[in-house]
């Protein structure tokens, strides 16, 4: 990509009278940055520019003799900002170093006065106050630019207060000439590297943020011509060629123009064609070529609800839904209504629904189906969020504060693993403050750390659970249930649906998280009768399977032993699944513990078990070696 390059550096420089400068080229500001604009609308009113922020970036420059936009660096952007307006002098200053960016030939004279060689070195702190001086002295359309100011008090002490002292001076002193000042340009790394009393009306702090959506646009025109596909759909098709630009600039939102032009290298190297540009993006946001969306094997996708209803038994609406909306997200089509380059995560899920009823075991399933392993989820109790100064644990704490070190729990989890399934569980238990992290999250799918890194959501699924719309605090304080389980499903949805829209509308005072969140909020039913049985079967197997694995013993049941079994741990509904499981481990668990000791068991036995009903029902186990 070519880039405008600096003036031959050749040594003993003169000034030469105003009456052989150039003239000024043509007014281009309209294309400017925003804050280039005010710097040339106030060259008649101010004397000193203090530029801070994203001062170390690139900037579309204008090649000479040229219609077309390099990039260069800030020193090379303002000479072309300042050659617009007629500046026939411009000089770099970084610690001890002077460049001549904007000069006269070697052979010119200012009256006998001499300027240090372009890129002399060993210029002082003070040698540089004298120079502004004189050329303010001149009455000559000039300005220095101070570069690494903010490190020039820790490598002159001794000089740097007096050199502010002297600037100072000159910016009150200072007269503007044919509606231009003789220029100082302060760049720094924040407003506040320069001291407070360092202000007056003749100095105009200057942020420059990160770049645009037009100059993003500028940058990729100047880097896109490298990249395969891109003169030829320049000529082919325009309008199409318009339309990738935008979606390059729309996805890079946030990023430095720099990382625009890493990106376009990136997209060189690995021959990756301007159609695909939204690929380089990814693979530069994330750090990952491997894309596991992509890997997605119809005939798995297509059996998807078979395999999570096995896992997840008696709740096939949320299967339904939580599947639908999978298989939105390997389209890419999540938020694709909104905008067609949406970066919002891959899909959103909001489970709903009595305790014990599968939600967190859907949300393993989906990992194991999406992701290979039903391990590759990351889980956050929010419960353990409720202060607020919580959001420092899911986002690290800012610079100065005790942890900076360490980063956010939530952001460098996305960092490490940009392709994972997040679980927020218990969501209505966190601090309000916390919600709006969400707010960003979910609508730009990313996140900025208190170390200032970025976390991309674009290629995550967030999965949250809420147990809002079962119980309700009656006058007392006490939890009175809101839903039960002889009402019919539907009205059961009605209910949780209608608690969890009052709790974001009015509790949580937070309805744009709802409206975020949109349709994707899944109810689950209650654990019904015809369901208990099969929670039972299935959770017996799994006690069974591993004493296989682990011991090799069989254990063997009769159909009336696995019936009264079954009838006593499903006698009780009201805790789901996990109730289901903890009576049959009260039950059968420990007295299988207890018989297989106290019958001496092996590896590789065969034992018969029998179960009979006991006091008060209560099933009762005996064992026989086989």
């Amino acid at each position: 990509m070519e880039t405008p390059r600096n003036p031959p550096q050749q040594g003993g420089v003169t000034l030469v009278p105003k009456s052989q400068a150039a003239p000024a080229p043509q007014d281009a500001s309209s294309g400017l940055p925003k804050w280039a604009r005010e710097i040339q609308r106030f060259l008649g009113v101010k004397s000193q520019f203090i530029l801070f922020g994203n001062v170390y970036d690139v900037y579309p420059v204008p090649i000479p003799g040229t219609a077309e936009t390099g990039t260069g660096t800030m020193d090379m952007f303002l000479k072309a900002v300042l050659a617009e307006r007629g500046y026939t002098l411009f000089f770099k200053y970084e610690p001890f170093v002077l460049t001549t960016l904007i000069g006269p030939p070697d052979d010119g004279a200012l009256e006998g006065t001499e300027l240090p060689p372009r890129g002399a070195e060993g210029i002082t702190l003070e040698r540089l106050s004298r120079l502004a001086r004189d050329l303010e002295a001149r009455r000559e359309p000039s300005a220095i630019l101070v570069s690494y100011a903010s490190r020039l008090a820790e490598l002159c002490p001794a000089e740097y207060q007096q050199f502010l002292y002297q600037l100072f001076r000159l910016s009150l002193s200072a007269r503007a000439e044919q509606g231009r000042f003789s220029l100082v340009i302060w760049s720094i790394d924040k407003e506040n590297d320069l001291p407070a009393w360092y202000r007056n009306s003749r100095i105009m702090p200057v942020p420059v943020p990160r770049p645009d959506h037009d100059v993003r646009r500028k940058i990729i025109r100047s880097a896109g011509p490298l990249i395969a596909g891109y003169r030829e759909t320049a000529m082919k098709d325009p309008a199409r060629l318009r339309g990738l630009v935008n979606l390059f600039a729309d996805q890079t939102g946030g990023l430095y123009a720099g990382e625009l032009v890493s990106i376009a290298s990136m997209a060189v190297q690995d021959r990756t064609d301007i159609t695909r540009i939204g690929d380089a993006v990814r693979h530069y946001k994330l750090g990952v070529p491997d894309n596991p969306w992509d890997r997605l094997d119809r005939e798995t996708i297509l059996k998807g609800g078979e395999v999570l209803s096995r896992r997840v038994i008696g709740q096939e609406h949320a299967v339904s839904h939580s599947l639908d909306i999978i298989k939105r997200s390997i389209f890419d089509l999540s938020g694709a209504q909104f905008s067609p380059h949406s970066q919002k995560p891959k899909g959103v899920l909001f489970f709903a629904g009595p305790t014990g009823v599968g939600k967190t075991e859907l949300a393993k399933g989906i990992t194991e189906l999406v992701f290979g392993s039903p391990e590759n989820y990351v889980r956050f109790d929010m419960s353990e969020f409720n202060q607020s100064h919580s959001d420092q644990r899911l986002m690290g704490a800012p610079p100065g504060y005790v942890g900076y070190e360490v980063g956010g729990e939530l952001t460098n989890s996305v960092r490490q693993r940009p392709f994972t399934l997040i679980l927020f569980d218990e969501i209505e238990k966190s601090h309000p403050r916390i919600m709006d992290i969400f707010l960003q999250i979910l609508d730009d799918g990313r996140l900025t750390s208190g170390r200032g890194e970025t976390a991309y959501f674009s290629d995550a699924v967030l999965v949250f659970t809420s147990n809002l719309g079962v119980y309700r605090e009656g006058p007392g304080g006490e939890k009175e249930p809101l839903v039960t389980q002889d009402m019919p499903f539907p009205e059961v949805e009605a209910r949780i649906q209608g608690a969890i829209r009052e709790f974001f509308t009015f509790t949580l005072n937070r309805p744009e998280l709802l409206n975020r969140i949109g349709k994707n909020i899944v109810v689950f039913d209650f654990i019904r009768e015809k369901t208990a049985g099969g929670i039972f079967r299935k959770m017996l197997g799994n006690v069974l399977e591993r004493l296989s694995d682990q011991r090799q013993i069989q254990v063997e049941m009769d159909t009336t032993g696995l019936n009264t079994l079954g009838a006593w741990v499903t006698r009780d509904l009201s805790m789901g699944g996990r109730g289901i499981g903890n009576a049959l481990e009260e039950c059968f668990v420990n007295p299988l513990s207890r018989e297989l000791y106290a019958i001496d068991a092996a590896n590789g036995d065969r034992i018969a078990c029998s179960v009979a009903p006991g006091e008060g029902g209560r099933p009762e186990i005996s064992l026989i070696m086989l």
